[in-house]
């Protein structure tokens, strides 16, 4: 398998591993979409200047690239230690018990090519190491029985690691090249399984070989910066005969976003500095001004998020006339279908005299969550095909179809009103995957006012703002929390026709993003419905009430992904 090859697995690893789409990864690399997709298949190549711009993608270093998926996704995971090229220096080791040295020749380092003497160390902040675990960690990933060729070393291997034929560690790619006999550089690329690069043939020595301990496929300790020389031997790593210890270092390891970007996320923070400071430290003081202030700031980091972007969005497109308010405290005629639902079979229960107890949950940052949505990139223009582009956003005239589960919210939300109405891309998908799932008929589209469309518009800017929060959350930093709270939550309410913002409006995008919100909601009711809970009750953007055992269906925490219990009660009683 040759490197390109390593390289499009590699990459089809990481989308897997972080979530993202074709398209996604074509926006970060400032790429098309069919640009990316002719490079997977093989139609096209991957260039060394895409290597690079994958590499500060994913926030790895290029050799981690070239070294297979499995080690690739390790690194991002945070469980494999990364590879350093030649003359970049090692972290400091801890304290080991004396290894075996290993007998070298004099001469070898001044028979090594000059490219690799010379070449300069790599920046260090490109480079993710692994100083709190050992060099080779048993990944976390599950496994299959298989047959086929490890696409690390090249010989047979018993297993599939995310879904290629691999060896579990290094050290069963060392013994299988050992016992095929084939030299495992020559498998799959210059790097071995141990993350060292290999010199050429012709740079060998030519004196007897270094005499190593006989275990078998012993892991190599980090090596030390080499002194200057002094004397006619230089200084040679040391090969240790046992399993390497964890590596420590007394430095603070700088926290890296695993899947935002590092620089709008010090942003975030570095403002969180900025006013504490100004304030002398004064919490409540600090809070205010970040919060007065978290306007033109969100718009600072959508703006710095936009950088390097595939789309070019319209800031302040013509508002159809649909979209506009009709007086000052009025609202315009897009229905976000926001839930204030409950179940009258239980409440009838209630009030017979059943004692129901009520779990209230409570979902966590549901406007951060709801960015993630299929957003107009331009103006809206109409369309009276009748079918829906998945490819194209906006706002749709439909007629609902007709919802027949008691037990389960109609996805619509509350409104009794029959006949047509106008409704977000948000709202149509939901009801759509409705249809798909034959829950009720498909809606009928009428008219619709659209634009070609992204869901990663937003991306970038939300993933950065909940890396912000989960770190804030973990330190307990209330004060980031609150921050990071007013801001997208602030950038939703004043993106529509509000006069607090003035540099976006959008109340397209306004409206998706609400409805985004409310059909997430309607999604959890779903899923505890599927799982065999009641739904008791289900409003705003945040609020589900169940009744039965809700923690195996939810993690419970204060994560994106997870919800928090706000109280029990017992139905038809105080609350």
């Amino acid at each position: 398998m040759g490197i390109e090859e390593i390289l499009r697995l590699t990459v089809a690893a990481l989308m897997a591993r972080s979530g993202e789409r074709q398209g996604d990864l074509a926006a970060g690399l400032g790429q098309s979409q069919a640009q990316v997709s002719r490079k997977q298949s093989g139609r096209a190549h991957w260039s060394l200047e895409d290597v690079d711009l994958l590499a500060s993608h994913y926030r790895l270093h290029p050799l981690d690239l070239l070294a297979g998926p499995t080690h690739a996704a390790g690194v991002l995971h945070g469980s494999i230690a990364t590879l350093q090229p030649a003359g970049a220096p090692s972290l400091p080791a801890a304290t080991e018990p004396p290894a075996p040295a290993v007998t070298v020749v004099p001469d070898e380092t001044a028979r090594a090519p000059a490219v690799e003497r010379d070449r300069p160390s790599a920046p260090v902040d490109l480079i993710r190491t692994s100083r709190t675990s050992p060099v080779h960690v048993q990944p976390e990933y599950p496994v299959a029985a298989v047959a086929g060729p490890c696409v690390l070393c090249g010989q047979p291997a018993q297993h599939e690691l995310d879904g290629f034929p691999q060896h579990l560690t290094a050290e069963e790619c060392a013994a299988a090249v050992a016992a095929g006999g084939t030299p495992q550089a020559s498998a799959r690329s210059p790097i071995s399984a141990q993350g060292t690069e290999q010199a050429p043939a012709s740079a060998a020595p030519v004196g007897p070989p270094p005499v190593v301990a006989a275990t078998p496929a012993a892991p190599v300790a980090p090596a030390e910066p080499p002194a200057p020389a002094t004397s006619a031997t230089p200084a040679e790593p040391v090969i240790s005969a046992a399993p390497a210890e964890p590596v420590t270092s007394a430095v603070p390891r700088r926290s890296v976003p695993g899947y935002a970007s590092g620089t709008l996320v010090e942003q975030i923070t570095g403002r969180v500095h900025e006013v504490l400071g100004e304030c002398s430290g004064d919490m409540e003081a600090a809070q205010a001004e970040l919060i007065k202030a978290a306007i033109p700031d969100v718009m600072t980091l959508l703006k710095s998020s936009r950088v390097g972007g595939r789309y070019e969005h319209s800031e302040f497109p013509p508002t159809q006339e649909i979209l506009r308010k009709k007086s000052q405290k009025g609202a315009d005629e897009i229905w976000e279908g926001r839930p204030k639902w409950r179940n009258a079979e239980l409440f009838s229960a209630a009030k017979r005299g059943e004692q129901i107890e009520v779990t209230a949950l409570d979902m966590n940052a549901a406007y951060l969550s709801a960015m993630k949505a299929w957003l107009p990139i331009g103006q809206l223009r109409e369309d009276t095909s009748g079918f829906h582009d998945p490819k194209k956003a906006g706002v749709h005239l439909i007629t609902p179809p007709a919802w027949e589960h008691p037990a389960l919210p109609n996805p619509l939300g509350n409104r009794m009103e029959p006949g047509e109405l106008w409704v977000g891309e948000s709202t149509l998908r939901l009801l759509l995957d409705c249809a798909r799932q034959g829950l009720a008929d498909a809606p009928v589209i009428h008219r619709s006012l659209v634009s070609g469309a992204s869901e990663a518009l937003l991306e970038k800017l939300r993933r950065a703002l909940a890396e912000a929060r989960k770190t804030a959350l973990a330190e307990g930093d209330e004060l980031t929390v609150a921050y990071v709270k007013a801001m997208y939550s602030k950038f939703v309410s004043t993106i529509g026709e509000s006069s607090a913002n003035r540099e976006l409006r959008r109340p397209d995008w306004m409206h998706i993003i609400r409805s985004k919100a409310f059909a997430n909601l309607w999604m959890k009711a779903h899923k505890a419905h599927k799982a065999g809970l009641q739904i008791v009750e289900i409003s705003g953007t945040d609020e589900l009430h169940v009744v039965g055992d809700w923690r195996p269906v939810f993690p419970e925490g204060r994560d994106l992904s997870q919800v928090k219990e706000k109280s029990t009660y017992i139905l038809g009683g105080k609350r």
